[in-house]
Protein backbone atom coordinates (compact mmCIF):
# COMPACT_ATOMS: atom_id res chain seq x y z
CA UNK A 1 0.00 0.00 0.00
CA UNK A 2 1.32 3.48 -0.60
CA UNK A 3 1.04 5.83 1.94
CA UNK A 4 -2.47 7.41 -0.14
CA UNK A 5 -3.76 4.16 0.97
CA UNK A 6 -3.58 2.44 -2.84
CA UNK A 7 -2.48 -0.33 -3.92
CA UNK A 8 0.65 -1.19 -5.39
CA UNK A 9 2.56 -3.45 -7.98
CA UNK A 10 5.93 -4.03 -8.55
CA UNK A 11 7.33 -1.57 -11.73
CA UNK A 12 10.26 -3.20 -13.24
CA UNK A 13 13.39 -1.06 -13.77
CA UNK A 14 15.16 -0.25 -16.79
CA UNK A 15 17.44 -4.24 -16.89
CA UNK A 16 14.89 -6.00 -14.52
CA UNK A 17 13.18 -7.58 -17.26
CA UNK A 18 13.85 -11.12 -18.14
CA UNK A 19 14.94 -9.78 -21.31
CA UNK A 20 17.18 -7.59 -20.24
CA UNK A 21 19.08 -9.60 -17.61
CA UNK A 22 21.46 -10.23 -20.25
CA UNK A 23 22.43 -6.28 -20.36
CA UNK A 24 25.03 -6.93 -17.62
CA UNK A 25 26.38 -10.04 -18.84
CA UNK A 26 29.95 -9.67 -20.82
CA UNK A 27 31.26 -12.92 -23.46
CA UNK A 28 34.90 -12.71 -22.78
CA UNK A 29 36.08 -11.42 -26.32
CA UNK A 30 34.17 -7.90 -25.22
CA UNK A 31 35.67 -7.91 -21.49
CA UNK A 32 39.21 -7.85 -23.15
CA UNK A 33 38.90 -5.96 -26.23
CA UNK A 34 36.98 -2.91 -23.79
CA UNK A 35 39.88 -3.22 -21.21
CA UNK A 36 43.11 -3.54 -23.95
CA UNK A 37 41.31 -0.32 -25.80
CA UNK A 38 41.45 2.11 -23.00
CA UNK A 39 38.18 3.34 -22.73
CA UNK A 40 36.87 1.14 -20.19
CA UNK A 41 33.95 -0.20 -22.83
CA UNK A 42 33.02 3.77 -23.77
CA UNK A 43 31.89 2.61 -27.34
CA UNK A 44 29.55 0.73 -25.75
CA UNK A 45 27.90 3.95 -24.47
CA UNK A 46 27.25 5.56 -27.54
CA UNK A 47 26.12 2.93 -30.19
CA UNK A 48 25.12 5.47 -33.02
CA UNK A 49 24.38 2.60 -35.70
CA UNK A 50 22.22 0.93 -33.33
CA UNK A 51 20.44 3.80 -31.99
CA UNK A 52 20.16 4.83 -35.95
CA UNK A 53 18.31 1.52 -36.16
CA UNK A 54 15.98 1.71 -33.20
CA UNK A 55 14.91 5.39 -34.20
CA UNK A 56 14.06 3.67 -37.86
CA UNK A 57 12.41 1.29 -36.38
CA UNK A 58 10.13 3.37 -34.36
CA UNK A 59 9.76 5.74 -37.16
CA UNK A 60 7.91 2.35 -39.27
CA UNK A 61 5.55 1.86 -35.99
CA UNK A 62 4.17 5.23 -35.42
CA UNK A 63 0.97 3.67 -33.60
CA UNK A 64 2.98 2.12 -31.26
CA UNK A 65 4.93 4.76 -30.48
CA UNK A 66 2.11 7.02 -29.84
CA UNK A 67 0.52 4.25 -27.85
CA UNK A 68 3.54 4.08 -25.44
CA UNK A 69 3.27 8.31 -25.37
CA UNK A 70 -0.37 7.91 -24.29
CA UNK A 71 0.56 4.92 -21.34
CA UNK A 72 3.34 7.23 -20.15
CA UNK A 73 1.21 10.69 -19.99
CA UNK A 74 -1.94 8.65 -18.62
CA UNK A 75 0.84 7.09 -15.86
CA UNK A 76 2.66 10.53 -15.29
CA UNK A 77 -0.92 11.72 -14.45
CA UNK A 78 -1.06 8.83 -11.64
CA UNK A 79 1.95 9.39 -10.42
CA UNK A 80 0.83 13.45 -9.86
CA UNK A 81 -2.32 12.34 -8.09
CA UNK A 82 -0.44 9.99 -5.67
CA UNK A 83 -2.32 7.39 -6.94
CA UNK A 84 0.09 5.49 -9.34
CA UNK A 85 1.16 2.14 -8.27
CA UNK A 86 4.47 1.51 -9.92
CA UNK A 87 7.37 0.97 -7.52
CA UNK A 88 10.50 -0.86 -7.93
CA UNK A 89 11.48 -4.51 -8.08
CA UNK A 90 12.08 -6.20 -4.35
CA UNK A 91 16.07 -6.38 -5.10
CA UNK A 92 16.37 -3.08 -6.08
CA UNK A 93 18.31 -1.42 -2.59
CA UNK A 94 18.62 1.96 -4.38
CA UNK A 95 14.97 2.88 -2.95
CA UNK A 96 15.17 0.79 0.29
CA UNK A 97 15.14 4.08 2.47
CA UNK A 98 10.81 4.27 4.45
CA UNK A 99 11.40 8.23 2.85
CA UNK A 100 10.46 7.06 -0.94
CA UNK A 101 7.47 5.70 0.54
CA UNK A 102 6.40 7.76 3.09
CA UNK A 103 7.40 10.87 1.76
CA UNK A 104 5.33 12.52 -1.34
CA UNK A 105 7.40 14.70 -3.35
CA UNK A 106 10.28 11.58 -2.95
CA UNK A 107 7.73 9.30 -3.80
CA UNK A 108 6.53 10.63 -7.44
CA UNK A 109 10.52 11.53 -8.06
CA UNK A 110 11.22 7.61 -7.76
CA UNK A 111 7.97 6.79 -9.83
CA UNK A 112 8.46 9.01 -12.42
CA UNK A 113 11.97 8.10 -12.94
CA UNK A 114 10.99 4.21 -12.95
CA UNK A 115 8.07 4.72 -15.70
CA UNK A 116 10.25 6.67 -18.05
CA UNK A 117 12.87 3.98 -17.71
CA UNK A 118 10.24 1.32 -18.17
CA UNK A 119 9.30 2.98 -21.28
CA UNK A 120 12.32 3.48 -22.78
CA UNK A 121 12.74 -0.22 -22.26
CA UNK A 122 9.59 -1.15 -23.94
CA UNK A 123 10.44 0.94 -27.05
CA UNK A 124 13.81 -0.77 -28.01
CA UNK A 125 11.53 -3.84 -27.67
CA UNK A 126 8.97 -2.32 -30.15
CA UNK A 127 11.46 -1.37 -32.50
CA UNK A 128 11.99 -4.74 -33.64
CA UNK A 129 15.14 -4.51 -34.55
CA UNK A 130 18.00 -6.91 -35.30
CA UNK A 131 19.77 -8.80 -32.35
CA UNK A 132 23.03 -7.30 -32.06
CA UNK A 133 21.50 -3.80 -32.60
CA UNK A 134 18.42 -4.25 -29.86
CA UNK A 135 21.50 -5.69 -27.08
CA UNK A 136 23.84 -2.52 -28.10
CA UNK A 137 20.59 -0.13 -27.71
CA UNK A 138 19.24 -1.50 -24.78
CA UNK A 139 23.17 -1.73 -22.67
CA UNK A 140 23.38 1.40 -23.32
CA UNK A 141 19.79 3.16 -22.08
CA UNK A 142 20.17 0.54 -19.02
CA UNK A 143 23.75 2.65 -18.02
CA UNK A 144 21.90 6.13 -18.65
CA UNK A 145 19.00 5.24 -16.78
CA UNK A 146 21.23 3.95 -14.18
CA UNK A 147 23.03 6.97 -14.19
CA UNK A 148 20.32 9.61 -13.87
CA UNK A 149 18.81 7.55 -10.51
CA UNK A 150 17.46 10.22 -8.43
CA UNK A 151 19.39 8.13 -5.39
CA UNK A 152 22.74 9.32 -7.13
CA UNK A 153 22.05 13.69 -6.47
CA UNK A 154 22.59 15.06 -3.23
CA UNK A 155 19.43 16.93 -3.42
CA UNK A 156 16.91 13.90 -4.53
CA UNK A 157 18.43 11.10 -2.01
CA UNK A 158 17.06 11.11 1.99
CA UNK A 159 20.21 9.74 3.07
CA UNK A 160 22.52 11.95 2.16
CA UNK A 161 19.73 14.87 2.79
CA UNK A 162 19.70 14.02 6.27
CA UNK A 163 23.64 13.57 6.72
CA UNK A 164 23.87 17.18 5.10
CA UNK A 165 21.67 18.32 7.96
CA UNK A 166 23.44 16.51 10.65
CA UNK A 167 26.59 17.46 9.50
CA UNK A 168 25.98 20.59 8.36
CA UNK A 169 27.59 19.39 4.53
CA UNK A 170 31.11 17.51 6.41
CA UNK A 171 29.95 14.68 4.82
CA UNK A 172 30.08 16.66 1.25
CA UNK A 173 33.58 18.00 2.31
CA UNK A 174 34.98 14.57 3.11
CA UNK A 175 33.52 13.53 -0.04
CA UNK A 176 35.39 16.26 -2.10
CA UNK A 177 38.77 15.14 -0.86
CA UNK A 178 37.98 11.47 -1.72
CA UNK A 179 36.45 12.62 -5.19
CA UNK A 180 39.86 14.06 -5.58
CA UNK A 181 42.02 10.98 -4.45
CA UNK A 182 40.15 8.59 -6.65
CA UNK A 183 40.34 10.42 -9.95
CA UNK A 184 43.80 10.62 -9.53
CA UNK A 185 44.46 7.24 -9.42
CA UNK A 186 44.61 4.91 -12.30
CA UNK A 187 41.12 3.22 -12.77
CA UNK A 188 39.70 6.82 -12.46
CA UNK A 189 36.70 5.39 -10.51
CA UNK A 190 35.42 5.44 -6.71
CA UNK A 191 37.12 3.28 -4.43
CA UNK A 192 35.20 0.17 -3.46
CA UNK A 193 37.43 -0.77 -0.44
CA UNK A 194 39.39 0.34 2.51
CA UNK A 195 42.67 -1.82 1.48
CA UNK A 196 44.54 -0.47 4.92
CA UNK A 197 42.73 -3.23 6.26
CA UNK A 198 44.16 -6.03 4.47
CA UNK A 199 47.66 -7.82 3.96
CA UNK A 200 48.18 -10.71 1.99
CA UNK A 201 49.59 -13.48 3.97
CA UNK A 202 48.61 -11.98 6.92
CA UNK A 203 44.64 -12.11 6.88
CA UNK A 204 44.66 -12.93 3.28
CA UNK A 205 46.01 -16.16 1.82
CA UNK A 206 47.22 -17.44 4.57
CA UNK A 207 46.06 -21.14 4.74
CA UNK A 208 49.45 -22.91 5.82
CA UNK A 209 51.85 -23.99 2.90
CA UNK A 210 54.71 -24.07 1.14
CA UNK A 211 56.46 -23.04 -2.57
CA UNK A 212 57.88 -26.42 -4.07
CA UNK A 213 58.23 -25.12 -7.03
CA UNK A 214 58.68 -21.82 -9.01
CA UNK A 215 59.22 -21.37 -12.64
CA UNK A 216 58.68 -18.38 -15.15
CA UNK A 217 55.40 -19.08 -15.70
CA UNK A 218 54.04 -20.04 -11.99
CA UNK A 219 54.36 -20.70 -8.27
CA UNK A 220 53.19 -23.84 -6.62
CA UNK A 221 51.81 -24.44 -3.16
CA UNK A 222 51.74 -27.63 -1.40
CA UNK A 223 49.26 -27.08 1.73
CA UNK A 224 50.19 -28.47 4.89
CA UNK A 225 47.41 -31.26 5.91
CA UNK A 226 45.31 -30.44 8.92
CA UNK A 227 44.10 -34.24 9.54
CA UNK A 228 45.81 -36.69 10.59
CA UNK A 229 44.82 -38.70 7.35
CA UNK A 230 44.16 -37.91 3.64
CA UNK A 231 42.69 -39.02 0.97
CA UNK A 232 46.12 -40.77 -1.47
CA UNK A 233 44.38 -38.82 -5.10
CA UNK A 234 45.54 -34.93 -4.46
CA UNK A 235 43.59 -31.53 -5.99
CA UNK A 236 45.50 -29.07 -8.19
CA UNK A 237 43.69 -25.43 -8.11
CA UNK A 238 44.50 -23.90 -11.48
CA UNK A 239 43.22 -20.28 -11.15
CA UNK A 240 42.36 -17.33 -13.20
CA UNK A 241 44.67 -15.28 -15.17
CA UNK A 242 43.40 -12.42 -14.70
CA UNK A 243 43.02 -11.63 -11.02
CA UNK A 244 45.37 -13.47 -8.50
CA UNK A 245 44.60 -16.79 -6.77
CA UNK A 246 44.00 -15.96 -3.68
CA UNK A 247 40.39 -15.68 -4.30
CA UNK A 248 40.62 -19.54 -3.55
CA UNK A 249 41.89 -19.12 -0.15
CA UNK A 250 40.38 -15.94 0.79
CA UNK A 251 40.51 -15.46 4.66
CA UNK A 252 40.09 -17.96 7.40
CA UNK A 253 36.78 -19.37 7.29
CA UNK A 254 35.79 -18.14 3.87
CA UNK A 255 38.72 -20.04 2.11
CA UNK A 256 37.53 -23.33 -0.03
CA UNK A 257 41.58 -24.38 0.01
CA UNK A 258 41.39 -24.40 3.80
CA UNK A 259 37.99 -26.39 4.20
CA UNK A 260 39.15 -28.91 1.56
CA UNK A 261 42.41 -29.34 3.71
CA UNK A 262 40.10 -29.37 6.99
CA UNK A 263 38.14 -31.90 4.97
CA UNK A 264 41.58 -34.53 4.62
CA UNK A 265 42.39 -33.31 0.71
CA UNK A 266 45.94 -32.92 -0.15
CA UNK A 267 45.80 -29.67 -1.67
CA UNK A 268 48.28 -27.61 -4.13
CA UNK A 269 47.49 -24.28 -5.78
CA UNK A 270 49.32 -22.35 -8.55
CA UNK A 271 50.25 -19.21 -8.56
CA UNK A 272 50.72 -17.11 -11.69
CA UNK A 273 53.62 -14.43 -12.43
CA UNK A 274 51.98 -11.04 -12.70
CA UNK A 275 53.50 -10.87 -16.84
CA UNK A 276 54.92 -7.29 -17.98
CA UNK A 277 56.44 -6.43 -21.37
CA UNK A 278 58.77 -9.24 -20.97
CA UNK A 279 56.71 -12.07 -20.63
CA UNK A 280 54.31 -10.78 -23.68
CA UNK A 281 54.94 -14.12 -25.38
CA UNK A 282 53.28 -16.19 -22.68
CA UNK A 283 49.94 -17.84 -24.67
CA UNK A 284 48.00 -20.46 -24.45
CA UNK A 285 50.32 -23.21 -24.93
CA UNK A 286 52.68 -21.66 -22.11
CA UNK A 287 49.72 -21.89 -19.98
CA UNK A 288 48.68 -25.17 -20.36
CA UNK A 289 51.57 -26.40 -20.29
CA UNK A 290 52.40 -24.75 -16.91
CA UNK A 291 49.34 -26.99 -15.85
CA UNK A 292 50.71 -30.43 -17.28
CA UNK A 293 53.99 -29.18 -15.02
CA UNK A 294 51.88 -28.44 -11.95
CA UNK A 295 49.82 -31.67 -12.51
CA UNK A 296 53.32 -33.77 -12.94
CA UNK A 297 55.06 -31.78 -10.28
CA UNK A 298 51.71 -32.96 -7.35
CA UNK A 299 51.87 -36.72 -8.76
CA UNK A 300 55.54 -36.75 -7.79
CA UNK A 301 55.09 -34.88 -4.13
CA UNK A 302 52.30 -37.06 -3.36
CA UNK A 303 54.01 -40.56 -5.09
CA UNK A 304 50.60 -40.99 -6.96
CA UNK A 305 49.50 -41.61 -10.74
CA UNK A 306 46.90 -39.05 -10.96
CA UNK A 307 45.36 -35.82 -9.86
CA UNK A 308 42.35 -34.07 -9.35
CA UNK A 309 42.39 -30.61 -11.20
CA UNK A 310 39.89 -28.40 -10.18
CA UNK A 311 39.81 -24.81 -12.28
CA UNK A 312 38.73 -21.35 -12.33
CA UNK A 313 37.32 -18.80 -14.50
CA UNK A 314 39.76 -18.31 -17.13
CA UNK A 315 41.95 -21.21 -15.67
CA UNK A 316 39.02 -23.78 -16.52
CA UNK A 317 39.46 -22.45 -20.72
CA UNK A 318 43.58 -23.60 -20.09
CA UNK A 319 42.95 -26.74 -18.20
CA UNK A 320 40.29 -27.50 -20.68
CA UNK A 321 43.09 -27.44 -23.32
CA UNK A 322 45.39 -28.96 -21.57
CA UNK A 323 43.33 -32.03 -20.77
CA UNK A 324 42.32 -32.63 -24.13
CA UNK A 325 45.88 -32.62 -25.48
CA UNK A 326 46.51 -35.18 -22.51
CA UNK A 327 43.39 -37.60 -24.21
CA UNK A 328 44.69 -37.03 -27.59
CA UNK A 329 48.33 -38.48 -26.30
CA UNK A 330 46.85 -40.85 -24.62
CA UNK A 331 47.57 -39.45 -21.01
CA UNK A 332 44.38 -39.04 -19.68
CA UNK A 333 45.04 -41.12 -16.81
CA UNK A 334 47.11 -38.26 -15.53
CA UNK A 335 43.98 -36.93 -14.25
CA UNK A 336 41.15 -38.10 -11.76
CA UNK A 337 38.60 -35.55 -12.50
CA UNK A 338 38.14 -32.10 -13.69
CA UNK A 339 36.18 -29.33 -11.67
CA UNK A 340 35.13 -25.96 -13.31
CA UNK A 341 34.12 -23.13 -11.13
CA UNK A 342 32.66 -20.35 -13.51
CA UNK A 343 33.98 -20.96 -16.15
CA UNK A 344 32.98 -20.02 -19.58
CA UNK A 345 34.20 -22.57 -22.72
CA UNK A 346 30.89 -22.25 -24.68
CA UNK A 347 30.54 -18.34 -25.98
CA UNK A 348 27.53 -19.21 -28.05
CA UNK A 349 24.28 -16.72 -27.16
CA UNK A 350 26.84 -15.42 -24.38
CA UNK A 351 23.75 -12.56 -23.82
CA UNK A 352 24.52 -8.48 -24.57
CA UNK A 353 28.11 -8.53 -24.33
CA UNK A 354 28.91 -10.87 -27.80
CA UNK A 355 26.90 -8.57 -29.48
CA UNK A 356 28.79 -5.85 -28.36
CA UNK A 357 32.19 -6.47 -29.97
CA UNK A 358 32.69 -7.14 -33.44
CA UNK A 359 35.86 -8.53 -35.28
CA UNK A 360 37.79 -5.49 -36.05
CA UNK A 361 37.37 -4.05 -32.75
CA UNK A 362 38.85 -7.56 -31.17
CA UNK A 363 41.42 -7.11 -34.20
CA UNK A 364 42.30 -3.66 -32.92
CA UNK A 365 42.38 -4.65 -28.63
CA UNK A 366 44.99 -7.66 -29.78
CA UNK A 367 47.23 -4.89 -31.39
CA UNK A 368 47.14 -2.92 -28.93
CA UNK A 369 48.20 -4.98 -26.38
CA UNK A 370 50.91 -6.88 -28.61
CA UNK A 371 52.30 -3.14 -28.84
CA UNK A 372 52.14 -3.75 -24.74
CA UNK A 373 53.20 -6.93 -24.07
CA UNK A 374 50.20 -6.98 -21.61
CA UNK A 375 46.71 -6.02 -21.11
CA UNK A 376 46.25 -4.15 -18.04
CA UNK A 377 44.70 -5.16 -14.91
CA UNK A 378 43.41 -1.79 -14.06
CA UNK A 379 41.40 -1.42 -17.45
CA UNK A 380 40.04 -4.77 -17.18
CA UNK A 381 38.74 -3.99 -13.44
CA UNK A 382 37.31 -0.80 -15.11
CA UNK A 383 35.57 -3.04 -17.15
CA UNK A 384 34.05 -5.31 -15.61
CA UNK A 385 32.52 -2.30 -12.73
CA UNK A 386 30.41 -0.87 -16.00
CA UNK A 387 28.95 -4.13 -16.22
CA UNK A 388 27.38 -3.85 -12.66
CA UNK A 389 27.60 -0.25 -12.38
CA UNK A 390 24.50 0.42 -9.56
CA UNK A 391 26.42 -2.22 -7.53
CA UNK A 392 30.24 -0.97 -8.48
CA UNK A 393 30.43 2.19 -9.29
CA UNK A 394 27.03 4.14 -8.33
CA UNK A 395 26.65 2.58 -4.18
CA UNK A 396 30.64 4.14 -3.86
CA UNK A 397 29.55 7.59 -5.48
CA UNK A 398 26.77 7.88 -2.77
CA UNK A 399 28.83 6.03 0.08
CA UNK A 400 32.01 7.86 -0.78
CA UNK A 401 31.48 11.25 -2.39
CA UNK A 402 27.54 12.26 -0.87
CA UNK A 403 28.13 10.76 2.35
CA UNK A 404 31.73 11.56 2.70
CA UNK A 405 31.99 8.14 4.18
CA UNK A 406 35.19 5.66 3.12
CA UNK A 407 34.45 2.56 1.58
CA UNK A 408 33.59 -0.72 3.47
CA UNK A 409 36.50 -3.22 4.70
CA UNK A 410 35.86 -6.47 2.51
CA UNK A 411 37.88 -8.89 1.64
CA UNK A 412 36.18 -9.77 -2.03
CA UNK A 413 36.56 -6.04 -3.01
CA UNK A 414 40.21 -6.14 -1.91
CA UNK A 415 40.89 -9.19 -3.88
CA UNK A 416 38.92 -7.48 -7.28
CA UNK A 417 41.15 -4.33 -6.88
CA UNK A 418 44.48 -6.15 -6.77
CA UNK A 419 44.56 -6.64 -10.19
CA UNK A 420 46.95 -8.43 -12.40
CA UNK A 421 48.36 -8.35 -16.04
CA UNK A 422 47.47 -10.60 -19.09
CA UNK A 423 50.26 -11.62 -21.20
CA UNK A 424 49.83 -10.07 -24.81
CA UNK A 425 50.03 -13.48 -26.42
CA UNK A 426 47.10 -15.30 -24.13
CA UNK A 427 45.00 -11.71 -24.60
CA UNK A 428 45.52 -12.63 -28.06
CA UNK A 429 44.74 -17.02 -27.47
CA UNK A 430 41.94 -16.05 -25.61
CA UNK A 431 39.68 -13.15 -27.85
CA UNK A 432 40.30 -15.60 -30.67
CA UNK A 433 38.96 -18.64 -28.78
CA UNK A 434 36.31 -16.89 -27.60
CA UNK A 435 35.20 -15.03 -30.90
CA UNK A 436 35.24 -18.52 -32.47
CA UNK A 437 33.64 -20.78 -30.16
CA UNK A 438 36.16 -23.22 -30.82
CA UNK A 439 36.20 -25.30 -28.05
CA UNK A 440 33.02 -26.41 -29.31
CA UNK A 441 33.72 -28.02 -31.97
CA UNK A 442 36.12 -30.93 -32.12
CA UNK A 443 39.39 -30.03 -33.56
CA UNK A 444 38.51 -26.34 -34.29
CA UNK A 445 41.42 -25.13 -31.86
CA UNK A 446 44.97 -26.67 -31.23
CA UNK A 447 46.77 -27.00 -27.67
CA UNK A 448 50.78 -27.72 -27.70
CA UNK A 449 50.24 -28.74 -31.37
CA UNK A 450 46.95 -31.57 -30.91
CA UNK A 451 43.41 -30.70 -31.92
CA UNK A 452 41.33 -29.98 -29.21
CA UNK A 453 38.40 -32.14 -28.92
CA UNK A 454 36.26 -31.83 -25.43
CA UNK A 455 34.47 -35.25 -25.80
CA UNK A 456 37.70 -37.41 -25.58
CA UNK A 457 37.61 -35.78 -22.47
CA UNK A 458 36.11 -38.62 -20.53
CA UNK A 459 36.27 -38.40 -16.74
CA UNK A 460 34.39 -37.06 -14.19
CA UNK A 461 33.67 -33.88 -14.18
CA UNK A 462 32.05 -31.26 -11.43
CA UNK A 463 30.99 -27.73 -13.14
CA UNK A 464 29.90 -25.19 -11.16
CA UNK A 465 28.03 -21.96 -12.42
CA UNK A 466 26.05 -18.92 -10.86
CA UNK A 467 22.62 -18.18 -11.23
CA UNK A 468 23.05 -14.04 -10.91
CA UNK A 469 26.49 -14.59 -12.59
CA UNK A 470 27.20 -11.60 -14.93
CA UNK A 471 30.35 -12.49 -16.38
CA UNK A 472 29.48 -16.19 -16.85
CA UNK A 473 25.97 -16.73 -18.28
CA UNK A 474 25.12 -19.94 -15.96
CA UNK A 475 23.36 -21.35 -19.38
CA UNK A 476 26.83 -21.17 -21.09
CA UNK A 477 28.22 -22.86 -18.44
CA UNK A 478 25.81 -25.93 -18.82
CA UNK A 479 26.22 -26.02 -22.40
CA UNK A 480 30.14 -26.25 -21.48
CA UNK A 481 29.60 -29.06 -19.23
CA UNK A 482 28.01 -30.71 -21.63
CA UNK A 483 31.10 -30.80 -23.99
CA UNK A 484 33.09 -33.08 -21.84
CA UNK A 485 32.60 -37.18 -22.22
CA UNK A 486 32.54 -38.62 -19.15
CA UNK A 487 29.85 -38.40 -16.36
CA UNK A 488 28.96 -34.52 -15.79
CA UNK A 489 27.15 -33.13 -12.58
CA UNK A 490 26.16 -29.58 -12.80
CA UNK A 491 25.91 -27.11 -9.76
CA UNK A 492 24.17 -23.84 -9.91
CA UNK A 493 24.42 -21.85 -6.78
CA UNK A 494 21.98 -19.17 -6.49
CA UNK A 495 24.78 -16.27 -6.31
CA UNK A 496 26.70 -14.22 -8.68
CA UNK A 497 30.25 -14.43 -10.65
CA UNK A 498 32.42 -14.53 -6.92
CA UNK A 499 29.87 -14.99 -4.42
CA UNK A 500 29.64 -18.42 -6.19
CA UNK A 501 33.35 -19.13 -5.61
CA UNK A 502 33.65 -17.52 -1.81
CA UNK A 503 30.56 -19.55 -0.63
CA UNK A 504 30.83 -21.12 3.21
CA UNK A 505 28.95 -23.43 4.80
CA UNK A 506 27.61 -22.28 8.46
CA UNK A 507 24.94 -21.62 10.35
CA UNK A 508 24.22 -17.95 9.05
CA UNK A 509 24.67 -19.31 5.16
CA UNK A 510 21.54 -18.26 3.17
CA UNK A 511 23.02 -19.96 0.15
CA UNK A 512 21.55 -22.23 -1.66
CA UNK A 513 22.16 -24.14 -4.85
CA UNK A 514 20.83 -27.11 -7.70
CA UNK A 515 22.74 -30.09 -8.17
CA UNK A 516 22.15 -32.83 -10.99
CA UNK A 517 23.90 -34.36 -13.29
CA UNK A 518 23.88 -32.21 -16.97
CA UNK A 519 21.92 -34.44 -18.71
CA UNK A 520 19.14 -32.47 -19.92
CA UNK A 521 19.84 -30.43 -23.46
CA UNK A 522 18.63 -27.50 -22.52
CA UNK A 523 19.90 -25.55 -19.27
CA UNK A 524 16.02 -24.66 -18.63
CA UNK A 525 15.22 -28.37 -18.83
CA UNK A 526 17.53 -29.21 -16.31
CA UNK A 527 16.68 -26.18 -14.43
CA UNK A 528 12.89 -27.16 -13.94
CA UNK A 529 14.24 -31.06 -13.20
CA UNK A 530 17.15 -29.85 -11.09
CA UNK A 531 16.19 -30.23 -6.72
CA UNK A 532 16.89 -27.03 -4.76
CA UNK A 533 19.20 -27.70 -1.76
CA UNK A 534 19.44 -25.11 1.04
CA UNK A 535 23.63 -24.17 2.01
CA UNK A 536 26.40 -24.20 0.41
CA UNK A 537 27.56 -26.35 -2.50
CA UNK A 538 31.30 -27.32 -0.76
CA UNK A 539 29.62 -29.63 1.11
CA UNK A 540 28.23 -31.45 -1.54
CA UNK A 541 31.92 -30.85 -3.32
CA UNK A 542 33.73 -32.74 -0.54
CA UNK A 543 31.39 -35.30 -0.58
CA UNK A 544 32.13 -35.95 -4.43
CA UNK A 545 35.36 -35.73 -4.64
CA UNK A 546 35.92 -38.07 -1.51
CA UNK A 547 34.32 -40.49 -3.59
CA UNK A 548 36.90 -40.26 -6.28
CA UNK A 549 40.03 -39.92 -3.97
CA UNK A 550 40.55 -43.39 -3.18
CA UNK A 551 42.03 -44.89 0.67
CA UNK A 552 43.10 -42.80 3.39
CA UNK A 553 46.77 -42.65 4.41
CA UNK A 554 48.76 -40.96 6.91
CA UNK A 555 49.43 -37.21 6.54
CA UNK A 556 53.15 -36.41 5.15
CA UNK A 557 55.47 -34.71 8.04
CA UNK A 558 56.74 -32.40 5.58
CA UNK A 559 56.01 -30.49 2.52
CA UNK A 560 57.31 -31.00 -1.17
CA UNK A 561 59.80 -33.76 -1.85
CA UNK A 562 62.80 -34.53 -2.83
CA UNK A 563 62.68 -33.34 -5.80
CA UNK A 564 60.48 -30.22 -4.79
CA UNK A 565 61.89 -29.06 -1.91
CA UNK A 566 59.61 -26.52 -0.02
CA UNK A 567 61.58 -22.85 -1.14
CA UNK A 568 58.90 -20.54 1.16
CA UNK A 569 56.49 -20.29 2.88
CA UNK A 570 53.11 -20.11 0.90
CA UNK A 571 51.58 -17.61 -0.58
CA UNK A 572 54.94 -17.25 -2.19
CA UNK A 573 56.25 -14.30 -3.80
CA UNK A 574 54.33 -14.26 -7.12
CA UNK A 575 50.95 -13.02 -5.38
CA UNK A 576 53.12 -9.92 -4.22
CA UNK A 577 54.18 -8.57 -7.97
CA UNK A 578 52.32 -5.57 -8.75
Amino acid sequence: MTPDGETVREFPDVGRRAGNREAGRAALETLLSDAALGDGGIRRFVPATAAAKVARGLAVRPRRVARHARALGTEFVQVARGTSEVRPPKGDRRFSDPAWDTNWLLRRIMQGYLTVGSTADELITEASVDWRSERQARFAIVNLVDALSPTNFPWSNPVVLREIINQGGANLIRGARHFAHDVSSPSRLPASVDTTKFDVGENLANTPGAVVLRTDVFELIHYKPQTPRVYETPLLFVPPTINKYYILDLAPGRSLIEHLVQAGQQVFAISWRNPDAAQGHFDLDTYASAVLEATAAVADVTAHSSVHIAAACSGGIISAGALAHLAADDRLSEVASLTLLVSALDNEQAGTASALTTRSVAAAAVAESARKGYLDGQALAGVFAWLRPNDLIWRYVINNYLLGKDPPAFDILYWNQDTVRLAAGLHRDFIRLALDNSLTRAGALSVLGTPVDLAAVDIDTYVLAGLTDHIVPWENAYRGARLFGGARRFVLSTSGHIQALVNPPGPDSRASFRVADADEAEPQDWLTASPLHQGSWWTDYVAWLKARSGKRMPAAETLGSTTHLAAAKAPGSYVHAT
